[in-house]
């Protein structure tokens, strides 16, 4: 018998260390080649990694949510045959293509809906053998994890074709959900944007009346996936109010003390998804027509929510918008995507009583919401650049005039 230590190996793009997702594996199983051991956590995905060897588990390097360095002992087994130890070299992340460094996860943000179901490595055997899909299988244990007890009975009532029910058992306890993965990433960003940016808050009403009909009577031919929201028609006036006001289009380099003002709008969406809020970008919304860009909305924000995002196609926007839709709220207070410096938010959309041309009309109002970063962008811009977007958007012909 001998060891063999499984290191970390590099996921690609210059990551230095990983946090560890989950792990599938615990000390004492016995595990053959190819066996998923867990998933470790980079910037955008969750990555499997495949065991090298054939062997019994001796050491794991931590508990989900500790941090490994590249090359730092993961997964320590007893083996036969000859020692070996540099692991690192021979075991690559089974979702990455090493010829691609550019895209070390691309294939395994597809993979992270798959790995979410807790059990242990014998279930998920057992569940293999018997051609089971775990996500059906309720879980009684800790966060849902599913017991033996839990798949036994499972297999039981398929077998019968008896209701599968869990036990109901008193609600008297206090989950405690350790802060891993994306969601510390989210809570490391947003805690780093409100420390390190002085946000200024800039809210206007608009009347989009106008607006909603012309949405409208283009949407009336057009299939339902494919309908035109309000954020295309936000998109191109928020690219038309850039030319006027560039120094609204900047990243902060803030290693070299540089601001870097771009001639491209790559337009930023934030996006609610299960794991959490991502920001999908719409590269070169400058040059797209209206249909082009809210297709292209549409398809990144989809493939944020679905985890089938490239990496490049979550990173590199210059400003960014957000919308609550219906949850909208009359006003909010959005925080900045650093290192942009602005972000504007779409507000809910009410008809209410206005006075209209000298008359009480009833009209359908919204806010934007924006924030800026105090630093870089003058009160007297931010404010002149949402009354521009105000300008076309009350007026909407204007926003396709050249």
């Amino acid at each position: 018998m001998s060891e063999f230590i499984f290191k970390l190996p590099d996921l690609g793009e210059g990551t230095v260390e990983s946090e560890i997702g989950e792990w599938f594996i615990k000390v004492g199983d016995n595990i053959a080649e190819e066996t998923v051991v867990g998933t470790m956590m980079t910037d955008k995905a969750a990555v499997e990694l495949s065991s090298p060897v054939s062997g019994t588990v001796v050491k794991l390097a931590g508990e989900p949510g500790d941090i490994v360095a590249v090359g730092a002992p993961l997964v320590i087994f007893e083996t036969e045959g000859e020692a070996v130890v540099d692991a690192a070299k021979t075991a690559a992340p089974t979702e990455q293509e090493p010829e691609a460094p550019a895209e070390p996860v691309a294939a395994a943000e597809q993979a992270v809906e798959r790995v979410r179901v807790m059990t242990s490595p014998a279930i998920r055997r057992r569940a293999k053998e018997a051609g089971i899909d775990l996500s059906l299988v309720p879980g009684s244990g800790p966060g849902g994890r599913i017991l033996r007890k839990d798949f036994d009975l499972y297999l039981k009532a398929r077998a019968t074709g008896a209701t599968i029910t869990t036990a109901a058992a008193p609600r008297t306890g206090v989950k405690e959900i350790k802060i891993i993965g994306l969601r510390r990433m989210i809570a490391e960003r947003m805690s780093a944007s409100k420390r390190e940016i002085p946000h200024f808050a800039y809210v206007e009403e608009m009347d989009i009346t106008e607006l909603e009909a012309l949405r409208k009577h283009l949407n009336a031919d057009r299939d339902p996936a494919n309908r035109l929201t309000l954020l295309p028609f936000l998109g191109l006036a928020l690219v038309k109010a850039l030319r006027e006001f560039p120094q609204c289009n900047v990243t902060h380099d803030k290693d070299r003390n540089l601001l870097l003002q771009h001639e491209a709008v790559h337009l930023g969406v934030a996006t609610q998804t299960p794991d959490g809020l991502k920001v999908p970008v719409v590269k070169h919304a400058e040059v797209r027509p209206i249909d082009d860009l809210a297709d292209e909305i549409r398809r990144v924000t989809t493939a944020a929510r679905d985890n089938s995002a490239k990496k490049h196609e979550l990173s590199g926007s210059t400003i960014t918008i957000t919308s609550l839709g219906k949850l909208g709220g009359i006003a909010s207070t959005p925080v900045i995507n650093a290192p942009e410096v602005g972000i504007i938010g779409v507000n809910r959309a009410v008809e209410r009583p206005v006075v209209f041309n000298g008359q009480v009309a009833v009209r359908l109002m919204m806010n934007l919401s924006s924030s800026f970063d105090h630093r870089f962008v003058d009160g007297y811009d931010a404010a002149a650049m949402i009354q521009r977007i105000k300008e076309m958007l009350e007026h909407p012909a204007t926003i396709f005039l050249p």
